[in-house]
């Protein structure tokens, strides 16, 4: 047990001053000899019952206005899942239409957060956070369980549309995902085993266009990745699909130079690649990727100490005396008062 105010007990001692006896009005008398040996009346020795009560409640009142308090145990719970960075492009050319599989259209945008929020709402044991980018990259969630506020977060994302913040720089938000998974183990996240790391983590990017701003390269981006052990997994929304190259043997349709480039980075990282048409092949992309890998990742806060106050436990019992002093006070212990004027 501590306390959240250790220098109130200072005051304990001011606690011994109610068991004094107080001085009552008494009747003067020329003599004491005809009282001498006539025994006390009954109630007399339990005179200083009261004011004992009375002292032992302000010593509990003191203790707890100390703020006496226990420690919580930390929490340590293990989920099997992987360390995800979600990637979503909001540049203004996510607003063009794709097709639904059921028939009609709807935009790269609205497509992308449905399959980005089902992806979530499949893995409720993973470590998700939420980049968005345009021109600059932004964190919308750090790295979360709380996968109800996030797809709510999804949800919410719009398009930029400032002209001046438009554009794909999908090469800093890489480099910025990576940097964040990297520092997980700052943050208290361990994988299973005494002092051992997440073993996979990993960064789902989706973007409809080639990176052309930022500071970052994407294959820069990708080296920082590469180093730190951490999966790519692209997904470029154009007009020609294919299947995620994870076979030897088989000949890409045509490929954009940007596409080309992002399909090597994430190769080269040991993750896949899609080229998407429609909304149906987006979902198919994330569900593959659901189907993936998964690491047992230990939570907990080693840094952090809680504490449960335990305030009540002295204050009842000081509530109790009180009331107790009080009533023996004014009933059987009742002692007349000299009266003064």
């Amino acid at each position: 047990m501590s306390f959240a105010h250790p220098w109130i007990l200072l005051l304990l001692p001011a606690a011994l001053t109610l068991l004094r006896r107080r001085r009552g009005g008494g009747i003067p008398v020329s003599s004491l000899a005809d009282w001498r040996d006539a025994p006390p009346p009954g109630r007399v020795r339990w005179l200083a019952v009261p004011r004992m009560f009375a002292a032992f409640a302000a010593a509990l009142l003191i203790t707890a206005m100390a703020g006496p308090r226990v420690e919580k145990p930390v929490r340590r719970e293990t989920r099997e899942g992987i360390a995800i960075e979600m990637l979503l492009d909001i540049s203004s050319s996510m607003d063009q239409s794709i097709d639904r599989p059921e028939g009609g259209n709807v935009t790269r945008m609205e497509a992308a957060k449905e399959a980005v929020a089902a992806f979530i709402d499949r893995r409720p044991d993973d470590l998700i956070g939420l980049i968005t980018f345009a021109r600059y990259a932004d964190t919308l969630s750090p790295l979360t369980f709380g996968h109800e506020a996030l797809i709510d977060i999804v949800r919410r994302v719009e398009i930029q549309d400032r002209p001046h913040e438009d554009g794909t720089a999908y090469g800093d938000a890489l480099a910025f995902a990576a940097a964040q998974l990297h520092r997980m183990e700052n943050w208290g996240v361990q994988g299973e085993g005494s002092g051992a790391e997440v073993r996979n983590k990993v960064i789902v990017l989706l973007t409809d266009g080639e990176n052309n701003c930022g500071r970052h390269l994407p294959r820069q981006a990708a080296g920082m990745a590469s180093q730190w052990d951490i999966r790519i997994y692209g997904i470029s929304l154009g007009r020609d699909a294919f299947e995620p190259e994870t076979q030897t043997g088989r000949r890409d349709p045509e490929l954009t130079e940007g596409e080309a480039l992002l399909k090597s980075v994430c190769t080269a990282s040991g993750g896949a690649f899609w080229k998407i048409r429609d909304a149906g092949g987006l979902t198919g992309a994330y569900e593959t990727i659901d189907r993936l890998e998964t690491s047992a990742i230990s939570t907990a806060i080693p840094r952090r100490v809680d504490y449960a106050s335990i305030s009540a436990r002295f204050l009842l019992p000081a509530l109790v005396l009180l009331l107790a002093a009080a009533v023996l006070r004014s009933t059987v212990l009742r002692v007349a008062e000299e009266e003064r004027g």
